[in-house]
């Protein structure tokens, strides 16, 4: 049997059902942040499909109302002569050459990486080194673009790539355990739809498995799938 700490043990004690309406999880979620700094939010998404295949693959983005909480540490590719100008924009890391050369030996010291559409090509070479770190900019993520600092302040302002795992899981932080209640609902609602409108082409009958989230610390929480449609 897994022993869990008393601080887990009286949390579990909390959670009195096996499902609850967004807006209840929600407050229930904020009285389990019982440790001494501000935890992130997580939402774990089980989907019915299986990404082996190209038609049940999700990748996507999203902008949440709210943003994270969290400050990304952006990463631009660019010709060397926009070097300077991507850094005024508001990127973290800028490079040309340079920055290939890092990512080649397996520095990547950032969450994010954006590139323009000519520049993809020299990037395809370290998919070994950025796929399996979900780093590898792509179209559909939003991080090839053509306006890279429109798409810098897009992700600052709260804009993020997500993906479902090779078991058809989607999992990301959704804000802090310091934001409201309706901060916290409305970044999770404006995730669900997200992902029910992204649903893809190959999936056949039920689409959603299970929706949890948790905090960085506490057990998680299952939400009833039904209260997202209300309003």
């Amino acid at each position: 049997m897994k022993k869990y700490t008393k601080r887990i043990s009286y949390l579990n004690t909390l959670i009195t059902e096996k499902s609850y309406p967004v807006s209840e999880a929600i407050l229930l979620l904020k009285e389990l942040a019982s440790t001494n700094f501000i935890e992130s939010t997580e939402v774990h998404i089980a989907l019915n499909i299986d990404p082996k295949y190209t038609n049940q693959q999700l990748r996507t983005n999203l902008i949440l109302p709210h943003g994270t909480g969290k400050e990304l540490k952006i990463a631009a590719f660019v010709e060397s002569e926009y070097i300077q100008e991507t850094l005024k924009d508001g990127a973290s890391i800028v490079g040309s050459e340079d920055l290939l050369e890092e990512i080649s030996k397996g520095n990547l010291n950032f969450d994010l990486l954006i590139t323009t559409p000519s520049l993809m090509p020299k990037l395809a070479k370290f998919g070994k080194i950025l796929g399996p770190k979900g780093l590898m900019p792509s179209p559909k993520a939003g991080t090839v673009t053509h306006n890279i600092k429109e798409t810098i302040n897009e992700f600052k302002k709260g804009k993020l790539e997500y993906r479902a795992d090779k078991t058809g899981i989607v999992h990301f932080g959704f804000g802090k355990t310091s934001f409201s209640p309706e901060q916290l609902e409305e970044n999770l609602i404006s995730i669900f739809n997200s992902v029910e409108k992204s649903k893809p082409v190959g999936v056949k009958g039920k689409y959603f498995k299970s929706f949890f989230i948790c905090t960085t610390m506490s057990p998680s929480l299952k939400l009833e799938l039904s209260s997202f449609k209300r309003g």
